[in-house]
């Protein structure tokens, strides 16, 4: 039988991720626990989840940017703002 490793190399569960993931987006607290698991060496895979979910979130912020730009150099927002003055 295979030995799990404990402490610093506990492997994290599924339900573990789940709750991460939800504790995550929650707006202030889950970036306060973000920032804190991300420096924090005693799970390196919690470490390693936060860091990945700091990823995700930076790569959604340059996905959102360049919706954004492209919005505003077609002048796509422009449209929409003034169909909802209409409204």
């Amino acid at each position: 039988m295979e030995q799990v490793p404990q402490g610093k190399y506990a492997p994290l569960s599924p339900w573990a991720y789940w709750g991460l993931t939800l504790l995550f987006s929650v707006p202030v607290v889950g970036f306060v626990f973000l920032i804190v698991f991300s420096a924090s060496s005693a799970n390196i895979n919690r470490r390693n989840f936060a860091r990945s979910f700091w990823i995700n979130l930076l790569f959604a912020a340059v996905i959102l940017g360049i919706i954004a730009l492209i919005g505003v150099l077609t002048g796509s927002f422009s449209e929409i703002f003034d169909n909802l003055r209409k409204l």
